[in-house]
């Protein structure tokens, strides 16, 4: 390849994707993914939960912490004191992708996304030795910002290193944020809930994570806290656009203004797919919250949430295609 994608500030509103993709087959996905996105746009390496442990959210980012070994239990990913048969396996896939990633990519120049769990979303998905998920613990939760501040920097040389002429962006992916702020996890009896976090414990530990280079914070709930997600000092939001109200449109509206990039999840991952209805969710909102138009130019398109779930690649290929002509539309209206 030897396209080079533009910024989204030298180009009229850019699609990409999420991150995760049907199917087992990460040649074939790495495939379709750079044949819709790598010409212009912002094209990632896929993650493939249907291959099994060691793919999924908690345990593909577990595999990139620094001394800090897990392994899989009934309950689901535990801290332990050495790596077993599971870190082994998430460090095969790890090694597939990324073998596959610069052969895809070979000759690349231009932007290429990479998405790992963020350090909230990890520390409710991993479990302590005791029984307890780790955010209940400040130290732990502490221990594994640090950890995954290193694996984050480690796995960002190494891809560097594969594709030198990608300019890297780096995507933390935060769905449990809201239930973590809210207090509203479970116990591990299942008859409690979890303290909820302070704010500025949040943020702290999210600014400790994000690197300094071009990076995403994505929560694709019903209630995102952009208002604390801004704080992070993030260059982008992730969001899923179909989910928010007025009140979380007027916060991405001070996001906008104080130069952060939209990502705007605005193509169903289910039902049909009207590029038109699309579109007009985020023009409406520039419209209705007196946004200049030429700001769209900077949002980028993506599906509402992964397309892991979408009953064939088909599917995922269909609604990653409609991303460009959501695109297209916003573009439209930016240019005037």
């Amino acid at each position: 390849m030897t396209e080079r994608s533009p910024s989204p500030a030298a180009a009229p509103a850019l699609a990409s994707g999420l991150g995760s993709w049907p199917g087992t087959d990460i040649r074939t996905a790495l495939r379709e993914v750079s044949g819709i996105l790598a010409d212009g746009h912002l094209p990632y390496l896929p993650e493939l939960p249907a291959r099994g442990p060691g793919a999924d959210l908690i345990g593909r980012t577990a595999g990139l912490l620094v001394d800090l070994p897990v392994d899989l239990q009934p309950s689901g990913w535990r801290l332990v004191d050495r790596p077993g048969r599971d870190a082994a396996r998430t460090a095969a896939l790890w090694r597939e992708d990324l073998d596959e990633l610069a052969e895809a990519y070979d000759g690349y120049a231009g932007r290429l996304k990479l998405q790992v769990c963020g350090p909230w979303t990890l520390a409710a998905g991993l479990w302590l030795p005791r029984g307890e998920r780790a955010v209940v613990d400040p130290g732990a939760c502490r221990d594994l910002s640090e950890s995954l501040r290193q694996g984050i920097e480690d796995h960002l040389r190494l891809v560097r290193r594969l594709v030198p002429g990608a300019d890297l962006v780096l995507q933390l992916d935060e769905p449990s944020l809201p239930a973590i702020l809210a207090g509203r996890l479970p116990t591990a009896s299942g008859f409690g809930r979890l303290p909820a976090i302070t704010r500025e414990t949040a943020v702290a530990n999210l600014r400790a994570v994000l690197p300094q280079e071009d990076a995403i914070v994505h929560c694709c709930a019903a209630d995102p806290p952009i208002a604390l997600l801004r704080e992070t000092g993030a260059r982008a939001l992730s969001l899923d656009v179909t989910l928010l109200g007025p009140r979380g449109w007027e916060s991405v509206a001070v996001a906008v203004e104080s130069g952060q990039i939209l990502y705007a999840g605005a193509v169903p991952t289910s039902g049909p797919v009207d590029s038109k209805v699309a579109a007009d969710i985020v023009i409406g909102a520039w419209h209705t919250l007196g946004l200049d138009p030429q700001s769209l130019a900077s949002v980028v398109v993506t599906p509402s949430c992964g397309l892991a779930g979408v009953p064939n690649p088909a599917d995922a290929i269909s609604r990653q295609r409609a991303c460009l002509e959501v695109a297209d539309r916003i573009g439209d209206v930016a240019a005037g």
